[in-house]
């Protein structure tokens, strides 16, 4: 079978013999792949015109639905994946991780939808005054490029690589062109076949190379975004290609490092975390055989606990069944081919040379159940380097396989010495029941890694483990690990986005930003807008209330309704040394009378109060005070309908300005109201 490449909106044979792909455990011919003859420049340019056009003019909730839609397409063909995915070398269980991984990344993305605007771009952060009379502001936008994101992938996780970052490029609203790693490629073109078939998502967000890149970096412009994950030699090389320094192309790296897990003294020999610990590296060990940019290389132990670690972590990998993980029992598959065997097995050599090997044989080792000579098939081994501050390569050689090396410390500071030796990580475990300890090896450590996980008894029952990214956390690290960053909710985002300073008026910036900004103009209505529905509100749209003259009685019958009878508000002998002159009303007095001021008591559109999102006390409320309320609205945010409902609403959120007889504001908050739509 040969594999097609998807581009310009046609499946595509490449040219040529192309490269033959193999079962990486019967050694059979599963495809072959090949992209000779691809317009590769035209690819992006109709990424650009067309699937850019289409993804920036959606909606953020436009584009979370659309993911949404995807991910559950795609759960139902799952079994299918699977069974592709063993002639990967993966388990069962290794390709739960790439394939529902993937698709949980798509369910993740889809659900952020709801931290943006129902708008096609973002508007970030807090507006900043620019000027004394406050006609002069400046804010900040984040739109969507209008290039491509050309995703170039490892061979590992050919589904979670691809989805991963396309659910983030999707949502911010840019395409994707997707080169996965040949040696597995005719997984993600499986998947990538369903993704176009399927028809959810729109012309030309979607693209698939099934072979060499050609050419393609060669195109790329400063409204692309090109991402990288693999080998840290491979992606140095493509960072430095001539057209991207150029272009000043954005590049996003996430290189294979040396992660690292320490062991801390609390968690001694017979105590549940050194339990954790020893289950921990058995899983990153066997799990996708060691092939994963974030498992374990290096042990990090106690001294006095050196030779109980490494009799624990033998006993544990000895229940390891290895083999073709089509057959039933098989916990551990094979590499992704025989290159990669050849490759790790020279690591080991070099690692070996200033280590001793204290579990497992390259060479020497059963396979339970398949074909030694065929499949690509490698034991776990377990090295030891007892003075890992003199024998610097267990540092610096990294076997990309079942592979890792015990390296005693003396003190918890002497670990993390030890651990920054590996110049950057992608990740970091630290197993202790002491979070004193935690802290301090926290924060002496995080400079060198892109994420730290504590586990202990407590963590471990639900921990996804330390060789686990998670879609609304950043997946990345500095130095060896390609200093980029993945993933991390809403900041993956806005890495396939423009941020973009605007400067204007606040009337201006509440146009450009479809959010009310304070000293814009109001727009008044003779209809209070609790009387409308959520359709009919315009962003500016202001209630300009009638007053209130707050009275001692009214402060004392506060204190006794809601129990507060802090001093300040009740012993007027008491002020003396404070900043009041006399007794002061309750800030939550002031806001409550507020919304009696600006409520309308009619039944109406609007259903219920949905919260409170900030709320200040600018200047003390005395009694024969009188206040009165601006109530203008502040941001309109739609709600998906859900099939039980009767009808659509959206929330609104108000900005309450309350202020005195002297025109200055006493309190300012955001509320938000459950607004019906028109049905």
């Amino acid at each position: 079978m040969k594999l097609k490449n998807y581009a310009c909106g046609s499946w595509i044979e490449g040219s040529g013999q192309g490269q033959p792909l193999y079962d990486a455990c019967t050694g059979d011919l599963v495809a072959v792949a090949g992209s000779s003859g691809l317009d590769f420049a035209g690819m992006l340019e109709y990424g650009r015109k067309t699937g850019n056009s289409n993804l920036r003019k959606m909606t953020f909730h436009e584009r979370g639905r659309m993911l949404k839609a995807l991910a559950m397409y795609l759960l139902d063909r799952k079994e299918k994946y699977y069974d592709i995915s063993y002639k990967t070398g993966a388990t069962r269980a290794d390709s739960w991780i790439d394939i529902e991984g993937g698709i949980g990344n798509l369910f993740a993305n889809a659900s952020l939808r709801r931290k943006f605007p129902d708008l096609p771009y973002y508007t970030e952060g807090e507006p900043v005054g620019l000027s004394k009379g406050g006609t002069f502001m400046g804010h900040h936008i984040l739109v969507p490029k209008e290039g491509v994101a050309v995703h170039i992938n490892a061979f590992n996780f050919p589904v979670w690589g691809m989805l991963e970052k396309c659910a983030v490029n999707w949502l911010a609203g840019m395409p994707a062109i997707v080169k996965p790693a040949t040696v597995t490629s005719f997984l993600a073109e499986a998947v990538a076949a369903d993704i176009i078939g399927s028809g959810i998502l729109p012309e030309g967000a979607l693209q698939i190379i099934c072979g060499s890149a050609g050419d393609l970096l060669d195109h790329v412009n400063y409204q692309d975004v090109v991402t990288f994950t693999g080998s840290a030699s491979t992606g140095l090389k493509l960072k430095s290609h001539p057209n991207i320094l150029k272009e000043a192309v954005p590049f996003n790296m996430e290189a294979d490092s040396l992660n690292c897990i320490v062991l801390a003294r609390d968690a001694a020999p017979g105590t549940p975390e050194f339990d954790v610990f020893v289950k921990e590296i058995r899983r990153e060990m066997t799990v996708k055989c060691g092939q994963k940019c974030t498992a374990v290389r290096r042990i990090f132990v106690p001294r006095e606990y050196a030779d109980d670690v490494q009799a624990a972590i033998g006993r544990s990998l000895a229940g390891t069944p290895i083999g073709d993980p089509r057959v039933q029992g098989v916990r551990m598959g094979a590499l992704a081919d025989r290159d990669q065997v050849e490759e790790v097995r020279a690591r080991i050599s070099e690692l070996a040379a200033f280590s001793d090997i204290v579990y497992g044989d390259p060479d020497d080792f059963e396979v339970s159940m398949g074909s030694r000579e065929k499949g690509s098939y490698l034991a776990p081994v377990l090295l030891r380097n007892n003075q890992p501050h003199i024998h610097e390569g267990s540092h610096e050689i990294e076997a990309f396989g079942p592979v890792a090396t015990i390296m005693p410390y003396d003190d918890l500071d002497d670990a993390v010495v030890l651990a920054r030796k590996g110049k950057g990580s992608l990740c970091c475990s630290i197993v202790t029941f002491d979070d004193g300890i935690a802290r301090d090896y926290v924060v002496s450590a995080a400079t060198h890694h892109g994420r730290i996980l504590v586990l202990n008894r407590e963590s471990a029952v639900e921990s996804t483990g330390h060789g686990s990214p998670m879609p609304l956390l950043v997946h990345g690290g500095p130095g060896r690990a390609g200093g980029g960053e993945e993933m991390g909710g809403m900041r993956g985002v806005k890495h396939y986005m423009q941020r973009c300073a605007i400067q204007g008026t606040p009337t201006t910036l509440t146009a450009v930003t479809q959010q009310f900004q304070y000293g814009g103009k109001y727009h008044l209505d003779t209809i209070h807008p609790f009387k409308k529905f959520f359709d009919d509100l315009i962003v500016g749209e202001t209630l300009i209330t009638h007053k209130r003259t707050v009275t001692e009685s009214d402060i004392v019958n506060f204190a006794n309704v809601s129990w507060d009878h802090f001093y300040a508000h009740t012993d007027a002998t008491s002020l003396e040394g404070t900043t009041f002159t006399q007794r002061v009303a309750h800030g939550y007095f002031v806001l409550s009378a507020a919304a009696g001021l600006f409520v309308d008591a009619a039944k109406g559109p609007v259903l219920l109060n949905y919260g409170l999102e900030e709320c200040r006390f600018t200047k003390p409320v005395y009694p024969g005070m009188t206040i009165g309320v601006r109530l203008t609205v502040k941001e309109k945010v739609a709600q998906e309908k859900r099939d039980d409902e009767e009808f659509q609403k959206g929330i609104v959120k108000w900005l309450v300005d309350v202020y005195d007889e002297t025109g200055e504001t006493v309190a300012i908050a955001t509320i938000l109201t459950m607004v019906k739509m028109k049905n």
